[in-house]
């Protein structure tokens, strides 16, 4: 059985934004299967739509389907993880400027206020997370404007996740001109491994 990877894009992201399009051919050349899904509504992500909607593109989940999540893609799998029943179990995860907290700048208006908040303040159950897998990298960037550093190691110490840090990639998104990371795809190799 060949395996699954599933790249979840972020908030105003899309399939093709910045690293996607090459990470998925990266990982289509080594046989995996790359699902890369337009997540509903990306201006205005909702916890509920975005969860639902990826467990209706995963299906059932086994130890060959790994994630791939990009900023508020990264606690859409979080939250889908905690969703699922106890005896599933997954390959792993990896989390690019994954985050639970935003920096005081990141939010440009109210509408943005009023769309994070529930992302912000709906906590994650971090032991139903691990009880599905215990491979997690986290990627994060020592200068991301919209994700504290902090971040990482609450990914670290509440997921047990390695932590990679990049310098000088901001947010790692097609707008930060980042079209290629190297070290996301040897994370996926290193958990599907």
């Amino acid at each position: 059985m060949s395996k699954r990877v599933f790249i979840i894009h972020g908030w105003d992201g899309y399939p093709e934004e910045g690293i996607f399009s090459w990470l998925k051919k990266n990982l289509q050349n080594r046989g995996f299967e790359v699902f890369n899904p337009r997540m509903p509504d990306p201006l205005r992500p909702k916890i509920e739509t975005w969860v639902e909607y990826l467990k209706d593109q995963v299906g059932v989940p086994d130890e060959n389907t790994f994630f791939f999540g990009h900023s508020i893609g990264a606690q859409t799998i979080l939250r889908y993880l905690e969703s699922l029943p106890k005896e599933i179990k997954i390959g792993g995860a990896v989390f690019l400027a994954g985050w639970v907290n935003l920096s005081d700048n990141a939010n440009e208006d109210e509408e943005d206020k009023n769309i994070s908040r529930p992302w912000i303040e709906t906590l994650i159950n971090w032991d139903k997370v691990k009880e599905h897998t215990n491979r997690f990298i986290g990627i994060f960037s020592d200068n991301d404007p919209l994700v504290p550093f902090s971040d990482a190691k609450i990914f670290e110490s509440s997921l047990g996740a390695k932590i990679i840090v990049e310098h000088g990639k901001e947010h790692f998104s097609g707008s930060s001109g980042i079209k290629e990371l190297p070290s996301a795809l040897d994370a996926l190799l290193e958990i599907a491994n």
